[in-house]
C-alpha cells in the first residue's frame, strides 16, 4: 500500500479489476474474506474473492497482492484457480457486514454499517479491518436520518451476531454500475438469507432484469420469498416470456394466483404464452415486439428502435400489421429490416419497405425448425403468425439459445468445477 493511501474502504474495491505483474487483467473483486477475532481485536483480512476471466470464483490470499492503488489490485501472478468455499469461521465483508445493525459501545446507541476501511499492517503483509462507517439510529444507507461518523473497530459491537432482519442498501450501492448477468452472479453466491434480503432492496425493475438472468431454483427461491403483490409486479415488470417461463415452475395454485394479481393485460400475454408447448415457437416467442401500422414512417420506426429498453434483437426489425398495433395485431403484412430502415429518407411509408417473401413461423413450429429458419435467414428475430393472419409475437435468438443449451447452463456457468 502506498503511504498516500494507507486506507481503503471496502466499497470502493466491489468489481475493480485484478491485474498480474505484467499487466493482464486476471479478474474483478467481488467481495473480501475476513476472520473475526475474540474480544475487540480487529478482524484479519484474509483475502479476496475473485472472480476470473471465466467466471469462476477464486480465493486470493492477501499475501499474493502487492498492491490496492488507484482502483486495481496487483497480484504476484501466482493463483490457485480452486473453486473459493467459505469456511464456517470466515465473514464476506460485502455479503454479511455491510448494512448490519450494530451497536456504539460508548453510548449503546444503534447504528447502522455504511462501509468498512481495511489497512495493511506496518512492515509486515497482514491486512486487517480498522474502521468502521456507520449511520447513527436505525436507518439504512438510503435514508437520511441520523449522523455519520467514522469508528474504531472496537469502539462497535454485534458483528458476531446473526441478524434476523439485516438490511441492504449498502450492498445494492456496492451493485449499481453491475449489469444484470454480473448482478446475477454475485445474488447467486450470497446465502439465501441475504439474497433474499439484496432481492428484497432492488426496485422492481432491476430485480426483473436480474431474475431473468438467474437459474431457475435461484429464480422460484426468490420469487417465493417476496410478498405477493410485489412478485405480481416484478413479473409484470419481466419480459413476458422470461415472466412465463418462471411461473410454469411454480405450483399451479401459486401460478393462478399471481396471475390474478398482476395487471389483466400483462396476464392475458404470460396466460397466453403458457398455452403453448414450451418449445416450440409459441412458448419461445415474447408479445412485445415492435409493431407499426402501414403508415407509420421511416422515422416513427427509428424512433421505437432506439428505445433503450428493447434488446438488440428485438431492435433489429420491424413488424408491420393492420390495427390493432399490440399482439395479437390486425392482419401481417410484413418485416422492416435495421438496416432497410437507416437507407431510406425519413418521410417514407414503412407499408412500402416490408419484406413480404419472408415467411412467418407458426406458434406450434418445433424448437429445432425454428433454429433452421434463423440459420437459414441469418434473422436475429423471427414474427410468429396464427392461422388468420394475426402477428402473436416474435421469436429472439437469444431465447433459441435458452433452450439449445443444457437446463442447467446457468448454473453450471455461476458453478464451474474446479477442473472446468
Amino acid at each position: 500500500m502506498v503511504a498516500s493511501a494507507p486506507r481503503v474502504f471496502v466499497s470502493h474495491l466491489a468489481g475493480v479489476p485484478v491485474f498480474d505483474p505484467n499487466g493482464d487483467q486476471v479478474g474483478r473483486v467481488r467481495d473480501l474474506v475476513a476472520m473475526l477475532r475474540v474480544g475487540r481485536r480487529p478482524p484479519r483480512l484474509l483475502g479476496l474473492v475473485v472472480e476470473v476471466l471465466s467466471r469462476r470464483r477464486i480465493f486470493l490470499p492477501m499475501t499474493r497482492i502487492t498492491g490496492i492503488e488507484s482502483g486495481q489490485v496487483i497480484t504476484t501472478g501466482v493463483l490457485n484457480v480452486r473453486r473459493f468455499e467459505q469456511r464456517p469461521t470466515e465473514r464476506l465483508i460485502l455479503g454479511e457486514l455491510l448494512d448490519r445493525r450494530v451497536r456504539l459501545v460508548d453510548s449503546g446507541e444503534e447504528a447502522t454499517v455504511l462501509d468498512v476501511s481495511i489497512q495493511r499492517l506496518p512492515a509486515r503483509r497482514d491486512w486487517e479491518i480498522d474502521k468502521v462507517f456507520v449511520r447513527r439510529g436505525r436507518g439504512g444507507a438510503l435514508r437520511r436520518r441520523g449522523e455519520t461518523l467514522t469508528v474504531e473497530w472496537s469502539a462497535v459491537t454485534g458483528f458476531s451476531l446473526d441478524e434476523a432482519a439485516q438490511g441492504a442498501e449498502s450492498l445494492v450501492a456496492t451493485f449499481e454500475r453491475m449489469r444484470p448477468a454480473d448482478l446475477a452472479n454475485a445474488l447467486h453466491h450470497l446465502s439465501p438469507k441475504r439474497r433474499a434480503e439484496v432481492a428484497a432492496a432492488l426496485d422492481d425493475d432491476r430485480l426483473a432484469d436480474v431474475l431473468e438472468e438467474l437459474p431457475e431454483d435461484d429464480q422460484v427461491e426468490i420469487l417465493g420469498k417476496l410478498q405477493e403483490e410485489r412478485a405480481a409486479d416484478v413479473l409484470e415488470a419481466m419480459d413476458p416470456d422470461d415472466a412465463a417461463d418462471l411461473l410454469s415452475e411454480l405450483p399451479e395454485d401459486d401460478k393462478e394466483r399471481l396471475l390474478a394479481l398482476m395487471r389483466p393485460d400483462d396476464a392475458a400475454d404470460v396466460r397466453r404464452l403458457l398455452s403453448y408447448e414450451e418449445r416450440t415457437a409459441g412458448g419461445l416467442m415474447t408479445t412485445e415486439p415492435i409493431v407499426l401500422r402501414p403508415d407509420a414512417t421511416v422515422a416513427d420506426a427509428l424512433a421505437r428502435v432506439r428505445q433503450q429498453d428493447l434488446s438488440p434483437a428485438l431492435a433489429a426489425q420491424v413488424y408491420v400489421c393492420r390495427p390493432p398495433d399490440e399482439t395479437p395485431t390486425g392482419k401481417y403484412l410484413g418485416t422492416v429490416h435495421f438496416q432497410r430502415l437507416l437507407r431510406d429518407p425519413p418521410f417514407t411509408l414503412v407499408s412500402s419497405l416490408v419484406d413480404s417473401d419472408l415467411p412467418p413461423l407458426s406458434p406450434d413450429t418445433p424448437l429445432p425448425a425454428v433454429t433452421s429458419y434463423l440459420a437459414t435467414y441469418n434473422m436475429v428475430a423471427a414474427p410468429v403468425v396464427d392461422e388468420s393472419g394475426s402477428l402473436l409475437g416474435a421469436v429472439t435468438v437469444d431465447d433459441v439459445l435458452d433452450h439449445l443449451l443444457p437446463e442447467d447452463w446457468r448454473e453450471t456457468e455461476f458453478e464451474e468445477s474446479a477442473h472446468g
